[in-house]
């Protein structure tokens, strides 16, 4: 072909439709190969920590332990005199509770905080997740609340009563409503009531896709009456998070163990995770969970097995 032809050819104009057509193969293609690369190095960090174990049922023990440590996980909040109040309101009829939690295989020994006042640390493990949870969930349903009284669960006040977190609730003398943000257990300011808010907002869990600004179920009205006592504490954000990522660990073990894995896989140690982040829509909702399971499923100890909405 001659010089002259050939400057003829490249004088010619590029069609627009061309141009468009070339870039978005190459972000296209760009994209495909960031997305390979990604999940190539997540396998490699997973690797990494296999290879310190023997077989994957013992790397699940590993990650087990640092989510659910044996000892369970300490707050810095007492129990000063919560649970006699819980008592004395009505939200928690002794009687019954007395029947459920027997002895210290099941939280029967944490019955001494509803008899009497304590400079004890509420603690949450394996054996009292129950005993924590319905407690909570007593203080975060009397507890007077902006949150109760002002948010969505307010949004058709005919259908109040009829919420997992009320409707659910039979420990109390009287019927869940009778209760109902009835009390001020917890006094709080207008600053504290907007700080609760804002952090119960931020905070989902496992069982559904709302958060805890919206309990509608029993550990969402749990994780709100923890803000709240938390809040009047004056603890700092960040460690109320971390204490609430540590309440759902024990009451929904198996998705966070899965979303432990999950992190590993991005080179980040469980420690080291962002306690915000995990609870946030994006990985604590019910949605989130099961993205998290998903992504998980090529470890052997985690098929076929679900997380549960019971503490």
């Amino acid at each position: 072909m001659s010089f002259k032809k050939i400057k003829k050819i490249l004088a010619k104009s590029i069609p627009l439709w061309a141009v468009i057509l070339i870039v978005l193969n190459s972000v296209l293609y760009t994209g495909i190969i960031q997305y390979y690369l990604s999940q190539k190095q997540l396998q490699l960090n997973f690797l990494e920590l296999s290879k310190s174990t023997k077989d994957p049922e013992e790397l699940v023990n590993i990650l087990k332990q640092e989510v659910l440590p044996p000892d369970g996980f300490r707050t810095v909040v007492s129990w000063g005199n919560i649970g006699k109040q819980l008592i004395e309101s009505g939200v928690i009829s002794e009687e019954k509770y007395k029947k459920i939690f027997t002895d210290n295989t099941n939280g029967g020994d944490y019955m001494k905080y509803l008899e009497e006042e304590s400079g004890d640390y509420m603690v949450i493990n394996e054996k009292n997740a129950h005993f924590m949870v319905n407690t909570l969930w007593a203080l975060g349903l009397v507890n007077k609340s902006d949150v109760l009284t002002k948010g969505q669960m307010q949004k058709d006040p005919k259908q109040t009563a009829n919420f997992a977190s009320t409707g659910g609730w039979t420990l109390g003398k009287k019927d869940a409503m009778s209760y109902y943000s009835s009390k001020v257990i917890i006094p709080l300011t207008q600053d504290q009531q907007d700080l609760v808010t804002k952090i119960a907002g931020n905070v989902y869990r496992p069982c559904c896709g709302n958060n805890t600004a919206f309990p509608d179920c029993n550990h969402g009205m749990a994780a709100l009456g923890y803000i709240q006592l938390a809040v009047s504490k004056g603890l700092p954000e960040d460690q109320i998070y971390k204490d609430l990522l540590a309440f759902n660990s024990f009451w929904f073990p198996q998705t966070y163990v899965e979303m432990a894995a999950y992190f590993n896989k991005e080179g980040i140690d469980w420690k080291k995770v962002d306690a915000k982040l995990a609870l946030s829509q994006e990985y604590s909702s019910a949605t989130g969970a099961q993205r998290i399971k998903q992504s998980v499923q090529d470890i052997p100890s985690f098929q076929n097995k679900g997380g549960s909405c019971g503490a």
